[in-house]
């Protein structure tokens, strides 16, 4: 089937390649700015939301993605402020993490992504000697146009704040290593500090230690997996249409603009569309682009992917009722095999609320070049899970009343040393081509408001495409 052309219909159309929460922002954003456009959005999962997911875990859904939002970002903050009632963006009742290290739980010390302060207590996660040397700072290395985050922060502060605290840290966040992860794309207050040579140990301004107007993280009454359900539902009001189960296998130009190739090889469906956003990850939208932005195609190639998974478990509310705080991070030198742990329902009242009598505690596995962790089978993850929580805070085992394994296979991209200049080489490339864009975790961040940030940018290159169409056709 194709759709008709242009030429047999007033509006414009625009076809968006992925259903995450960037390709449902722009999708959204372009018929907040132009109402009339036909939006399309084909997402190849059975649902919309990408990594941001909820499932049915002990008779109550709860979030198997991502489970908070970076709130002193304002994207996130402010969209779902267009989306839910106020009442549903709650703060989590505990933010107070440790870290299992060296045989015991130790409070997480203040630090800027896991680089400390000069007054941090440090103490039981450095040895007093290594503590020492953190305060002994380096002077600054030159740093070029990057560094990872290992060698500069290791050769100003040590690598035992390397390895203690900024791998855990950077590990729940990227699932990367600090090896080869960018301090520019990563780091990026860091970067600007070893831009100037000032010191890595310099205390924060006070209204930043005061945390400024908004808490560091807030959540979603729910689960943060409805986050793209509100989104799906109110674009879909104002007119959008989405496709789940539907893979865009080739992106083709027309004499028109732009067609969209699904379907089976036998039965090709062809999408017209005046201008195509590819909202997909790195591998995908590297073959989408090959054709008609080879630049861009193969900087995305050069993006590593790293797998995970989320093990959520429900237990009895009375075996966790004296675990204190939101949960810990776990240091890969210590040779565990989960990454971290949250305590979910102690993290977030409503879900307390919910199901009172059943707790969800939860733990992440999986780094970039991790594999043989991520084989095991989810019996398998989730007696991993019950054994080594409960190991770490000193607990009896523990009763697993409902489980799930939420595995995401190549799902987080890495932001290896090079990454900005890379990004922008993609986006070069992509603004070469008239009626073409991205957006996605791989530009400007993998948290929820940076992606969103990068759909905003999409959507405005696109209505600007669409504007201009407009003005030569006397629309």
């Amino acid at each position: 089937m194709t759709v008709e052309s242009t030429a047999d219909r007033p509006e414009r159309t625009v076809v968006v390649i992925g259903g995450g929460v960037a390709g449902l922002t722009v999708a959204r954003d372009l018929l907040v700015s132009r109402p009339a456009t036909r939006v399309v959005v084909l997402d190849a999962s059975d649902r919309v939301g990408g990594k941001l997911r909820r499932e049915s875990i002990g008779g109550h859904l709860v979030d198997v993605g991502a489970e908070a939002m970076l709130a002193l970002r304002p994207e996130a903050v402010d969209l779902l402020g267009e989306l839910a009632d106020p009442s549903e963006v709650v703060t989590p009742d505990t933010t107070s993490a440790r870290v299992w290290s060296r045989g015991g739980l130790h409070p997480l010390p203040r630090t800027r992504i896991g680089v400390p302060f000069a007054s941090s207590d440090v103490t039981g996660l450095l040895t007093d000697e290594e503590a020492a040397r953190m305060r002994d700072e380096s002077p600054a290395p030159e740093v070029g146009s990057d560094v990872s985050v290992a060698d500069y922060v290791g050769a100003r502060l040590g690598d035992a704040v390397v390895d203690r605290l900024v791998e855990p840290l950077l590990g729940g966040v990227y699932a990367g290593r600090a090896r080869s992860l960018s301090l520019r794309a990563t780091m990026p207050s860091i970067w600007a500090t070893a831009q100037a040579g000032g010191s890595l140990l310099a205390e924060p301004p006070v209204d930043a230690q005061a945390g400024g107007a908004r808490p560091p993280f807030v959540g979603l009454t729910g689960g943060v997996g409805r986050f793209p359900e509100l989104l799906a539902a109110d674009l879909e009001r104002r007119g959008g249409v989405i496709e789940s189960g539907v893979i865009a296998r080739a992106v083709e130009r027309t004499a028109e603009g732009w067609s969209v190739v699904t379907g089976p090889t036998t039965e090709p469906r062809r999408v017209h569309a005046d201008a195509v956003v590819v909202a997909v990850p790195p591998p995908a939208a590297a073959r989408l682009l090959a054709p008609h932005a080879p630049d861009a195609a193969s900087a995305l190639g050069e993006v590593e992917m790293a797998s995970v998974a989320v093990i959520t478990l429900a237990v009895p509310a009375a075996q966790v009722a004296s675990w204190a705080g939101s949960g810990f991070l776990v240091p890969p030198i210590d040779g565990r095999g989960i990454k971290a742990s949250t305590f979910s329902s102690a993290k977030w009242g409503w879900l307390a609320a919910e199901a009172e009598g059943t707790a969800y505690v939860r733990a992440s596995v999986g780094r970039a070049g991790e594999t043989a962790t991520l084989q095991r089978e989810d019996a398998d993850l989730v007696d991993l899970a019950a054994r080594e929580i409960a190991e770490a805070v000193g607990a009896a085992p523990l009763t697993v009343v409902d489980s799930h394994v939420q595995r995401w296979g190549g799902g987080l991209p890495q932001y290896t040393v090079g990454h900005v200049d890379r990004v922008a080489r993609v986006r070069a490339a992509v603004a070469r081509v008239p009626g073409l864009a991205v957006a996605g975790a791989a530009y400007d961040g993998v948290g929820i408001p940076a992606v969103i940030a990068s759909a905003r940018l999409a959507a405005d290159a696109t209505t600007t495409h669409l504007d201009g169409l407009a003005g030569r056709a006397g629309e």
